[in-house]
């Protein structure tokens, strides 16, 4: 799986606290890379990982923000982590 990098951590952390379910516009937010055929893989990705969690959505074009973040390798506890370290440095 290849995912693209995203843009900071401040702003992976700030989509996934704000937004129970994610759309193309937080996506196109989210990753640096922003081609239409690059956020339809993560959206199939994502949904396969909906699909094993049991977790469906409001929206018929939306994504459950916890399972995208886990299909896409996104450990939210880790970015945390390395958040609070650049902080810390004063970095």
């Amino acid at each position: 799986m290849n995912v693209p990098a995203i843009t900071s951590i401040d702003v992976a952390l700030c989509i996934y606290y704000r937004n129970p379910e994610i759309g193309t516009a937080e996506m196109l937010e989210l990753f640096a890379r922003k081609s239409k055929s690059t956020i339809n893989r993560l959206k199939k990705i994502a949904r396969t990982q909906m699909l094993e969690d049991d977790i469906y959505t409001h929206g018929m074009y939306k994504l459950n923000t916890k399972s995208a973040y886990r299909a896409w390798g996104l450990d939210v506890e880790d970015l945390e982590t390395r958040r609070n370290k650049l902080i810390e440095l004063g970095l």
